[in-house]
């Protein structure tokens, strides 16, 4: 299981991965890479199962993150 992470660090690492930022709507930032769409909620951490979730749409590994 992943750690709990906050979003901030998400976005970095999606970023370094190429994945762009879209648009955000309240507190949901989207980002894109071809034709993966992952959204980021920006709370204060993330859940382990929402961290979870944007892995899996990234098609990343924690590791890559």
């Amino acid at each position: 299981m992943p750690p709990v992470m906050k979003p901030e660090q998400v976005i970095k690492g999606l970023e370094r991965n190429g994945f762009r930022f879209v648009k955000q709507k309240g507190s949901h930032r989207k980002y894109k890479k071809d034709g993966k769409t992952v959204i980021v909620p920006m709370h204060y951490e993330l859940a382990k199962g929402t961290l979870v979730s944007i892995l899996e749409q990234a098609g990343l590994t924690i590791e890559q993150l």
